[in-house]
């Protein structure tokens, strides 16, 4: 990357693909960060995901040596620690919101704290503890505890006080834990952990303060089976306990919190379960799958077999528990390796070389959801005549009959010719495959404006794809202005239309592209880089022609017709800086090197036309994900990407002005937008502009644009921290009349 080029910003979409039923859902994913598995692919490398301060911040521990810190939704990770070479971390970090540290066990015994600003693990906390560890958990709400690999189990402050402290074995020689976690009921905290002896599955319920201890045994499976995965819920006073095992058969334990106590030793109870769900396995028993819950009656399941997909088992799905339905499945590349996270409705799967999120939705689960057989308004229903109200229905709640004295001769007149004249949508749908253009243009019309259309979305995804499959085979056949309509109803994504942008490209039907642009959540990157492709080698004087959305077009006049002198400008950069300054009085403290005055750009002239620069502006307000565009952005000629660059620098010495409008309501790239296509323009293009003479000057100025914004905001970050230091101090509530008060800085 340029040098000084510091992503400060950078601009994610979720793509979701929005699904207009009552059952649950799975969304389109999008990918968190690549994986490094083991040489024989039996592990992903992902050791935990935890969630961070917020649910759009999660902590990623990989199988080696490092933890890292992701914003989700940006896709995009904000802070790395890694332990030195020949050491391990050999538990999943986890986040402390009390004390916003981090805390990591490496070689069994070491436990790590450290905060966001440490850059280095072997300069933070650590201390040495006298038995090998097992996991440490912090859950929401809850302080840090930490399980010891033979059943212990301690509070984090109460073994920091004394790390070499003795620790008792709770567990037989031949038992060993298979899995655990912490939750938090009501006022009392729990540790939860199963462990494995001689074909028992058993389980261990530690309560902390009070402390009390309970055991239990899960009944045996078929000989040799133990379960794959478990899941917990707290509800109602009772730990409901969700396990897997590998012939497919998903049950589930109650476990009551009430009356626990030491007295009880460690005699082991039997637990009774209950069989939820028996779930298809193919040929062979399931070796890698996971069972998670997500509410009290969906269950996510992955490594399992779709019921229709024969025997392959790369898929997530989810499950109602209540009827025993399969709600939702997708299909996932790449290897499945029985790993499953769920943090705020989204799901965290490894899958091949990647971590993926998966966002879903589980609405509240009914016999009809479960059948997706939810009833749906009539038409007569919906579109029923005004009624005037009776005092029944005020008073008691009962159906007004219709009145007859509303319903007008012309109301009458226009239902029935209603009735008779429109085509169902199906009837549409067939006409439009292989009518005129006027015909077709006449009924699409007609049925977007009909009120009788119980579902808009699937029909016009439906009209879009029979239109443009037409116009594909069709070279005369193309109705642009009927596609911009369906467009215009924002029931469309890419998704449900994927050749759509690129016969608009083919058309050369700008308008329809920009609205595309505009609508469309879920353009890939490699339709994104097509665009901006054919919109940077499109003539000016053909660019004219194109007629564009008017408040774009609104935003660029107003950009090109105001001309200013560049003398000061906001963000920190201009043409005087304060490194160009002269710290001598006696030169007045303003002398400007004569370097600097040399390489700043003396001129804000837009390099591309009005239309152009609207096209271009589309392209930088579209959502994408770094990871795959900046192999399509390589595919740009040199002469395109330093005109590309140019209009970028126009945009950002226009923004940069002190006196710059604000013009609300326009539709118009954000500064952040401006700043991030420059540095990704650098990125993939770095070596061929520093081999091309023209580009060195824009080069220095676009240095210089992203060292002042690192200025910005080094400076802004002094700011908060100062009104940070004045929000904590504590104000004296007894004041006289007069006061004097100095307040210090640091």
């Amino acid at each position: 990357m340029f040098p000084g080029c510091i992503r400060l910003f950078s601009r994610y979409s979720t793509r979701w693909t929005f699904f207009s039923s009552s059952m649950a859902a799975l969304y389109e994913g999008y990918t968190l960060c690549g994986l490094v598995p083991e040489q024989n692919l039996s592990n992903s490398g992902v050791r935990g995901i935890e969630q961070e301060r917020d649910s759009d911040h999660v902590v990623v521990t990989d199988s080696t040596r490092s933890v890292t810190m992701y914003k989700v939704s940006d896709q995009k990770p904000l802070g790395r620690w890694t332990v030195k070479q020949g050491q391990s971390l050999t538990c999943p970090a986890v986040f402390n919101p009390k004390t916003k540290e981090y805390v990591a066990v490496s070689d069994n015994q070491v436990i790590r704290i450290w905060k966001e600003e440490d850059v280095l693990l072997d300069k933070t906390f650590k201390a040495t503890v006298s038995s090998d560890i097992w996991r440490v958990h912090c859950a929401h709400g809850g302080d840090p505890v930490v399980l010891f690999q033979r059943g212990a189990v301690r509070l984090l402050d109460s073994l920091l006080s004394a790390p070499q402290q003795p620790i008792e074995e709770i567990l037989a020689q031949e038992e060993a834990i298979r899995w655990s976690t912490n939750i938090v009921a009501e006022t009392q905290q729990f540790v939860i952990f199963t462990t494995e002896q001689k074909g028992d599955t058993l389980i261990y319920l530690q309560g902390l303060n009070p402390n009390t201890l309970q055991r239990y045994r899960l009944e045996r499976e078929e000989p040799g089976l133990s379960p794959l995965s478990f899941s917990v819920t707290y509800k109602d006073k009772h730990i409901h306990l969700l396990y897997l095992y590998p012939n497919g058969h998903v049950y589930q334990s109650v476990l009551s919190v009430r009356g626990l106590g030491t007295e009880e030793g460690l005699q082991a109870l039997q637990v009774p379960r209950g069989l939820l769900l028996a779930l298809p396995v193919g040929e062979g028993l399931l070796e890698a799958a996971s069972a998670l819950v997500l509410d009290e009656a969906h269950v996510a399941v992955v490594g399992v077999p779709h019921p229709s997909a024969g025997a392959c088992k790369d898929f997530l799905c989810i499950w109602n528990t209540n009827f025993q339905t399969l709600q939702a499945g997708k299909e996932m590349a790449g290897k499945i390796y029985g790993q499953l996270w769920c943090y705020s409705n989204k799901l965290f799967i490894p899958h091949g070389k990647t971590l993926s999120v998966i966002p879903f939705v589980c609405p509240k689960s009914s016999l009809a959801s479960a059948l997706g057989k939810l009833k749906q308004a009539k038409a007569e229903e919906s579109k029923s005549p005004a009624s005037v109200p009776s005092w029944n229905k005020i008073l008691h709640g009962e159906k007004a009959q219709p009145s007859r004295t509303v319903e007008t001769r012309k109301m009458r007149t226009s239902r029935k010719s209603q009735s008779t004249l429109c085509l169902s949508a199906d009837q549409v749908l067939d006409l439009i495959k292989t009518a005129p253009i006027e015909a077709v243009q006449k009924e699409v019309e007609g049925l977007l404006s009909r009120s009788d259309i119980q579902d808009l979305q699937p029909c016009v995804g439906q009209l879009v794809s029979i239109l443009v499959s037409r116009s594909l085979a069709d070279p005369s056949f193309y109705i642009p202005s009927t596609l911009a309509q369906l467009v215009h109803t924002q029931c469309l994504c890419h998704s449900a239309c994927p050749d759509l942008v690129l016969l608009a490209l083919e058309k050369k039907d700008y308008f329809l592209c920009q609205l595309c642009l505009q609508f469309f959540p879920d353009i890939p990157e490699a339709v994104t880089c097509a665009c901006l492709k054919a919109f940077i080698s499109l003539p000016d004087i053909d660019a004219e022609k194109a007629s564009l959305e008017p408040d774009s077009i609104s935003f660029v006049e107003a950009l090109i017709s105001r001309e200013r002198a560049q003398v000061s400008f906001q963000n920190g950069y201009g043409t005087t800086t304060c490194e160009d300054r002269s710290d001598d009085p006696s030169e007045g403290g303003g002398i400007i090197k004569e370097k600097e005055k040399t390489s700043a750009p003396s001129e804000q002239i837009c390099p591309v036309g009005l239309h152009k620069a609207v096209l271009l502006n589309e392209v930088l307000q579209t959502a994408y994900s770094e990871t795959f565009l900046l192999p399509h952005l390589k595919d740009l000629s040199s002469q395109h990407v330093v005109l590309f660059l140019q209009y970028l620098q126009f945009l950002y010495l226009k923004y940069s002005q002190d006196d710059f409008p604000q013009m609300h309501g326009l539709r118009s790239p954000s500064l952040t937008q401006i700043m991030d296509w420059v540095c990704l323009v650098l990125d993939a293009h770095f070596t061929m502009l520093v081999m091309i003479p023209e580009a060195k000057g824009l080069l220095l100025n676009l240095h210089s644009f992203v060292k002042s914004q690192v200025r910005l905001v080094s400076e802004l970050g002094k700011i908060e921290g100062s009104l940070q230091e004045l929000k904590n101090m504590k104000v004296k509530k007894e004041v006289g009349q007069y006061s004097v008060e100095i307040i210090e800085l640091f």
